[in-house]
């Protein structure tokens, strides 16, 4: 055990992140080709599906080069800025260490995960995700155009615990790629003991659900015990409904990606106040949904 204390330097930890994120591509690209072929020898493969695909990977390229912008110029600043001049302790780079920035950033994620759907500023990017109508590998590269900046505010504390900015990228980028993986019809429940503390593509789809007993569950990145700690969690015990209400409807890249935000900014134009507009940006987008269904009958 005494090699989980050997220090590591930031350079390796850096370069496992360039190289399980590209080569894990590589794999959920060649998983998803199966995918497709087991859809299709189901008799299931259609047009559209194809269509919602390729938009998936469509707001992907956007993301990446957003997020590349938002990383250059401000992420890996900031990050680097609060570990050198406010971090309580400056913990050596150890498995240790690793293992630890994983479980930490884990529930970071769920905290993160929760305020995406629970808040209209949250929802307006993290909508994009959801809306798919579908539920296969492609769906975990659906992304919006905000999704890369708000994990910054909520890992930003284990920066200032002492964890090396280096660990936390890596510990972000572990937990979203298990979360890749998720992302199937495939694979049915897993093993009770797994099912039990992992998060799987059972619970996984009934985050993704619209069905009403189903909404705003199951948030969990890896381990599924902080759904359950913190009263979140749901069983898939009926057949799930993807997509969000109302329904896109479209496969148009352009219209996907900027649905959520265009629909939040008509919201706020058309606001009959400014305390108004700033409970639709902090209030979840149920209660934003329930006002315009007020106003309707009125």
């Amino acid at each position: 055990m005494d090699f989980l204390f050997n220090k590591m330097s930031e350079f390796e930890i850096y370069g496992w992140e360039l190289w399980i994120g590209d080569w894990f591509f590589v794999i959920a690209m060649g998983l998803f080709l199966i995918e497709l072929i087991v859809i299709a020898a189901k008799k299931q493969m259609s047009w559209n599906l194809l269509g919602d695909s390729l938009t998936n990977f469509v707001t992907l390229t956007a993301f990446r080069a957003i997020n590349m912008v938002i990383a250059a110029l401000f992420y890996l600043g900031v990050f680097f800025y609060v570990y050198e001049h406010f971090s309580i302790t400056q913990l050596p780079i150890t498995w240790w260490s690793v293992i630890g920035g994983v479980v930490l950033a884990d529930i970071v994620y769920y905290w993160e995960h929760r305020f995406m759907h629970m808040t209209g500023i949250g929802w307006a990017t993290h909508t994009v995700h959801h809306s798919s109508p579908y539920f296969n590998l492609s769906v975990a590269y659906r992304f919006g155009p905000l999704d890369g900046l708000y994990p910054l505010f909520f890992h930003l504390p284990l920066v200032m615990l002492g964890f090396h900015p280096f660990v936390v990228f890596l510990a972000e980028m572990l937990v979203q790629t298990y979360q890749t993986l998720l992302h199937t019809e495939t694979i049915g429940k897993l093993p009770r003991p797994v099912e039990a503390v992992m998060n799987t593509p059972s619970h996984h789809r009934v985050h993704h659900a619209t069905n009403r007993k189903y909404l705003d569950k199951n948030y969990a990145g890896i381990f599924i015990i902080w759904d359950k700690m913190f009263g979140t969690f749901a069983e898939e015990d009926e057949k799930v409904r993807y997509g969000v209400y109302p329904r896109i409807n479209s496969v148009n890249p352009f219209k996907v990606f900027f649905e959520g935000i265009g629909k939040l900014s008509v919201r706020l134009w058309h606001a009959p106040s400014w305390g108004y507009r700033l409970k639709l940006l902090v209030k979840s987008p149920t209660w934003a949904w329930e006002q315009e269904q007020k106003r309707k009958i009125d």
